[in-house]
This record gives structure tokens, sequence and C-alpha cells, in this order.
């Protein structure tokens, strides 16, 4: 029978497959299956869908599989005002730290803008509805599965918060190198060193799932309104 460790190394690399796949593939099966060509609202909007199928799978694993919580870590209770100076705090390291690191790569590689991203930018043109549903979609399916789920098993797999705080933010990265660019696997190793060890340290996804929408969300206003070509995160 396996042990409960062996039930936790499988939930994360299946959460990891699974979730690679998606960034992978379900884009060209929702084409196949809709029969619809080109990036669309419809096509996009289906293949968001799938990340919520996945959160609700691994959910399901930690039931029957593992037979434990979703989150390990008992979430703490802060005050309103905690959460503003969290959140505001953790989104100008981000921003601030982010655009320094971006920038430091950008004078050594000459690298061009991810086209992936640069053929999203037109479907969300005006489009609240897909913002905002591609922002909440990124925010609460990545935290609770990269963080709730990954960081915290990690953690208890290897007993060091390092380790742990390390590889899942390393996993996080690699899961962004579907757009191709350097910059896009860095940055979000970033954001995911900088929210794993809130995570660690205050025990509360709540305010990262806040941050980590309000991130997409700011980024993706700024290309309705000045033509931005480069998103951060997804």
């Amino acid at each position: 029978m396996m042990s409960l460790t062996g039930k936790y190394a499988v939930g994360i690399l299946l959460t990891f497959t699974i979730l690679a796949a998606a960034m992978l593939y379900a884009f060209p099966a929702v084409t196949r299956i809709t029969g619809i060509k080109g990036i669309t609202e419809v096509n996009f909007f289906l293949s968001r869908i799938t990340l919520w199928i996945i959160l609700i799978l691994v959910f399901l694993y930690t039931i029957f599989i593992e037979k434990s919580a979703f989150l390990l870590k008992e979430e703490t209770k802060y005050s309103a005002a905690f959460y503003v100076k969290a959140v505001l705090s953790l989104y100008f390291i981000c921003l601030i730290d982010g655009g320094i690191l971006n920038a430091i790569i950008l004078f050594f590689i000459e690298e061009k803008i991810s086209n992936k991203l640069l053929n999203l930018v037109p479907i969300f043109r005006n489009n609240y509805f897909l913002v905002i549903f591609t922002c909440l979609t990124a925010a609460i399916v990545e935290e609770l599965l990269m963080r709730g789920y990954v960081q915290s098993r990690l953690e208890k797999i290897y007993n060091n918060p390092t380790v742990a705080i390390v590889i899942s933010s390393v996993l996080f990265g690699i899961l962004h190198s579907t757009y191709g660019t350097i910059s896009q696997v860095l940055g979000p190793f970033f954001i995911g060193i900088v929210f794993a060890i809130f995570y660690k340290r205050y025990s509360n996804i709540k305010i990262l799932i806040i941050c980590h929408f309000m991130i997409d969300f700011i980024a993706m206003m700024m290309m309705n309104f000045i033509d931005m070509k480069h998103l951060s995160v997804f």
C-alpha cells in the first residue's frame, strides 16, 4: 500500500503533468472539438475551463486517494488592514523587482516579445468578461494548485520549507515556458518565489489569489488602454 508521502509525490507529478499538458494542448484540442480555427474568444474561454477541471480533479484526488485536506496549511485569519497592506506590498515587490529582472534579461539577451501573447491581444480588446474570467482563473487555479497543493506537499515530503519554495517556483516558471521567452519563465519563477515565501510565513492563500488577480488584471487593462504588448503572468 502506498504511503501518504508517496501519494503526495504522485499527486504533485500528476498536477504538474496535467497542467503542462493543458498549457500545451488545451487550445489545439478545443479548436479541434469546436471546429473554429484561429485564436477566438470562444476557444480561449473553453481552454481556460480545462484549468478549472484540473483543479476539480486534484481536489478529488486529495479526497479519495490522499484522504486528506486540500490545503494542508490551516488558513490564518488577518484583519482587513493586513490584507490591504499585504496585497499592495506583494504587488509592488513583483512589479518593481520583476521589472528590474526583466530589464536585466533584455540587457543580456535580445529577446523578442512572445508571439503567443501578441496573438492573444486582439481577443482581450475591450472584452472585460474574458479579461476578468481569465484573471480569476489564473489567480484561483494557479495559487490553489502551485502554492496551496504543490508547495505544502513538497514541504511534507522533504521536511524542508526552502526546498519546497524553490521546487514549486521552478515548476511555476516551467509552466509558463509555453509562451516561448526566457522572461516568461524567469518572471513567473521570481513571482513564485515571492508568493511561496509569503505563503510559508503567513499561511493565507486568499491574499495570494487577490494579488495574483491584481497583477494580471492591471496588466491586461493597461493593454486595453495603452496598447501594451507584454503581459507578465497568465
